[in-house]
């Protein structure tokens, strides 16, 4: 028989932003979710570190607690939401509540990248459920999107921006002009930026992102060691300046393309010239987007906020309100967890190696302003049989002259050689600085 509960307890591990702004909501709207549910959610415990720590969200010390097995072994409990981050302490209460058969919530996106399929088949055997909306892209309901509304889909080409952080940084810098460094600052103080600076400014935040959404859309889990993982440290203001005048904007792009002819797949995070005249390029300042293309439904775009207590509220709240559902099903095993379990390691798909690839490219050389450097870059180039597009010369001081360039189609592997090659040239200053150029057209041809 069905469980036709009037009242479903929720227990929280974590009681920081996302925690709070997940009391908050379902305190203010209980009504309106009792009214469109049925059920009326009450948060029985709150397992916190510090029950000293002063919090905007007050609430009832009754309900807080600094022992988490109130929570994770409380008979009573239905719903556990882990809202802690990290991948220790909440994978050791994420694997016993999923143990106890409790439904376990999660805004981690580096839990679940990490170590999902693991805690998908915990829930599975153990009659609980892992759900994690909040996990991706903040308010934007992408996972239930790709998983529900465009489940008669096959996803040739799913991109976008994941990563508020350096897109508010990339958007002012090409909005006032200013030194990565200088905004980078602005964004600290704001509390924009993780207290791991790594996460944003490497890409590992967003790259994660894009890891999940390739299990849901593809069915493989890919490690982030072998995919294109690069953040946004070395993009300057000439590079955002070039990108401007020749019609394209420069953003943190993760990209999942697949070629269902050649069954390979391309999994990568990286900054991209993008047309100015894209949807995702318009995408500004802390705000995520996400292009979607399935042979059904042709392309749809999601833009919303990625980060924020009500944003992600949001979406721990909507996995929250699916646990209703769950509970009062005659099915404890809802088709998403068959999925998952079914689909793992059963597509016999290719990851794209990175030197396999092609594209265009934009390179950024640093140099002496000494006569025939120009020449002798192109000349190396052209023996890898790379061409350019565009050439533009830029003064930096008297003995300092950037080039600026853009390539015909080619191999990536013949511009990581090419540019291995001319950094030992006695006149190159720096690194070369290479960004690719990416057109979703080029895709979906």
């Amino acid at each position: 028989m069905a469980d036709m509960r009037n009242i479903i307890n929720v227990g929280l591990l974590g009681y920081g932003v996302v925690g709070q702004g997940v009391f908050k909501n379902i305190e203010k709207n209980k009504e309106v979710l009792k009214k469109r549910l049925g059920v009326s959610f009450v948060i029985k415990y709150i397992a916190v570190k510090n029950l000293a720590l002063e919090r905007q969200v007050e609430v009832s010390p009754e309900i807080l607690t600094d022992d988490p097995n109130l929570v994770i072994n409380n008979k009573d409990i239905d719903v556990v939401c882990e809202l802690i981050g990290g991948t220790d302490a909440a994978l050791q209460f994420t694997e016993q509540a999923l143990k106890n058969g409790k439904i376990v919530i999660t805004a981690n996106k580096a839990l679940v990248c990490h170590h999902g399929q693991h805690l998908f088949d915990l829930a599975f055997r153990h009659g609980g459920h892992y759900l994690f909306e909040a996990s991706v892209a903040g308010g934007i309901p992408i996972i239930k999107t790709i998983n529900e509304a465009l489940i008669a889909n096959k996803f040739s080409l799913i991109y976008g921006i994941f990563n508020g952080t350096s897109n508010y940084i990339l958007t002012r810098m090409e909005k006032e002009g200013l030194a990565f460094e200088q905004i980078l600052k602005d964004a600290r103080e704001l509390g924009y930026v993780e207290s791991d600076e790594a996460l944003d400014l490497d890409g590992l935040d967003a790259a994660h992102k894009v890891i999940i959404l390739t299990f849901l859309a593809h069915g493989i889990w890919v490690k982030i060691e072998d995919i294109i993982c690069e953040g946004i440290r070395d993009i300057s203001r000439e590079d955002i300046s070039f990108a401007k005048d020749a019609g394209y904007r420069i953003k943190l792009i993760g990209l999942i393309s697949r070629d269902f002819s050649k069954n390979n797949l391309s999994v990568r995070l990286h900054p991209a010239l993008i047309p100015c005249n894209e949807s995702i390029a318009k995408v500004n300042d802390v705000y995520n987007g996400i292009s979607v293309t399935g042979d059904v439904v042709g392309t749809t775009i999601y833009t919303g906020r990625g980060a924020g207590q009500d944003a992600t509220s949001s979406s721990v709240i909507s996995d929250i309100a699916d646990s209703a559902a769950l509970l009062q099903s005659n099915d404890i095993s809802n088709f998403r967890l068959l999925k998952y379990k079914k689909n793992n390691g059963e597509l016999d798909l290719d990851l794209i190696e990175q030197s396999k690839l092609e594209g265009r490219y934009y390179i950024r050389f640093n140099v002496k302003d000494e006569e025939g450097v120009l020449a002798k870059i192109s000349k190396n180039f052209a023996k890898h049989h790379i061409s350019f597009a565009s050439v533009i010369q830029k003064e930096l001081c008297s003995d300092n002259t950037l080039i600026m360039v853009t390539t015909h189609q080619t191999n990536e592997y013949s511009i990581m050689v090419a540019c291995d090659e001319v950094n030992v040239f006695p006149a190159v200053i720096k690194k070369p600085s290479v960004i690719r150029i990416f057109n979703p057209k080029d895709y979906l041809e």
